[in-house]
């Protein structure tokens, strides 16, 4: 089931999910339990294979009802001092421990019907009633997914989908049982063990399925290229951005994590650029269902090399530049430097009743000169005045 196929699930609360989740997973408990009962008794009573096979395909249900209470109830918590994402990954190892039990359930189940398989002699026929509680079980099934499925996209949980889609699994089972059955009382008895190698068949298919989706996201499989290219036009969409690299996603139970590095004009202040970070983050939040996102800002694109990573840092600078030009630099009020293409442009912005000397300006001016043309660190270097706040 694709995140696309969801409805919008941001106005619910953590409290309403946990809640419908309950109470959704109680019915398929009871249900299953119902069905068990019926499946295994009549089953073996019976002596139809396929139908004991079935049953215990719809005991692996319960124990996975039982899984996902206990991961709802752990994995809704939020976030804390150790978990600073949330604990959602929780139902994301249920999941995975749900799928490797029916794989190692449908291998059981597949080696019994084998070896029974192999001695026809001992194949006995079944009782017509296995045929009607197989039916009930078709239609028990059928219901019970659409119902779970109605649940799960209204949640967005990809839980309460693998556990719908095992209810499925169940009635696709049962229509091979009930096949099966009918095969037998028509004097084919050995289909009903070719019914039970098919069910334990299906049920290792899905076992494999749920379990290969957890793992890919407990090792931080990316989004689709769909939703990437949607969340990547969120971003590039925000007034400011200039450009858009290291756009990375991973899934974090029903939602994802998202790190971006978007591209700003080079000169813009400090908390400008935190404030486009800020724009482009809260839309990504507003548009897709994502858990968080982490916006870096980037003066310049350094996707494949990072060209100003090797430069000193401020207080280098400043020491490299009151020894270049001396007694000529009067105290500034302030000094900017822009970290450009593997160079430095600086700005030094001095008070405005140092400007209005000009002989201390013009030498001032020479000095930078030199500098420039002897130091190759510095591409540009230019003095303003940094004239009072009007209205301050």
């Amino acid at each position: 089931m694709s995140p696309a196929s969801f409805t919008d699930s941001r106005n619910i609360t953590p409290e309403e999910r946990y809640r419908a989740t309950q109470r959704v997973t109680w019915v398929s408990v009871a249900a299953n339990l119902l069905l068990t009962l019926l499946q295994i008794i009549v089953g073996y009573l019976g002596r139809s294979q396929a139908l004991v096979a079935d049953g215990l395909h719809s005991a692996s249900d319960l124990l996975s009802d039982f899984l996902v209470l206990f991961a709802n109830r752990h994995g809704s918590r939020g976030a804390d001092a150790n978990h600073p994402y949330g604990h959602a990954r929780i139902e994301t190892a249920a999941t995975l421990a749900l799928g490797a039990m029916l794989m190692g359930l449908g291998a059981a189940l597949l080696w019994g019907a084998g070896v029974r398989l192999g001695n026809p002699a001992a194949i006995q026929p079944v009782h017509v009633a296995t045929l009607y509680i197989a039916l009930i079980t078709l239609a028990g099934k059928e219901a019970l997914f659409r119902y779970m499925m109605v649940v799960a996209r209204r949640l967005r949980s990809q839980m309460l989908v693998a556990n719908a889609w095992h209810s499925r699994s169940d009635a696709a089972s049962s229509l091979l049982v009930v096949l099966g059955i009918s095969g037998n009382l028509l004097g084919y008895r050995f289909l009903d063990l070719v019914a039970a190698l098919l069910v334990a068949f299906l049920i290792i298919r899905m076992g494999w399925k749920m379990a290969f989706q957890a793992l890919s996201e407990l090792i931080d499989t990316g989004l689709s290229e769909e939703e990437v290219a949607a969340i990547r036009a969120t971003l590039e969409g925000t007034p400011g951005v200039r450009g858009l690299h290291e756009l990375r996603t991973r899934r974090m139970g029903d939602q994802a994590l998202v790190d971006a590095h978007v591209l700003v004009d080079e000169r813009i202040s400090v908390s400008e650029g935190h404030h486009i970070a800020e724009r482009a983050r809260k839309r990504v939040l507003e548009h897709h269902d994502v858990l968080d996102v982490m916006v870096h800002v980037d003066p310049e694109d350094d996707a494949l090399v990072k060209p100003s990573a090797h430069l000193p840092p401020r207080e280098a600078l400043l020491a490299r530049l009151r020894a270049a030009l001396g007694e000529t630099l009067p105290e500034p009020q302030r000094v900017q430097f822009h970290y450009l293409d593997g160079q430095v442009e600086v700005e030094i912005l001095l008070p405005e009743n140092l400007c209005a000397d000009p002989a201390r300006i013009e030498a001032l001016r020479s000095r930078i000169q030199t500098l420039k043309t002897q130091d190759p660190l510095f591409r540009a270097i230019r003095v303003h005045a940094d004239y009072p706040q009007i209205g301050a």
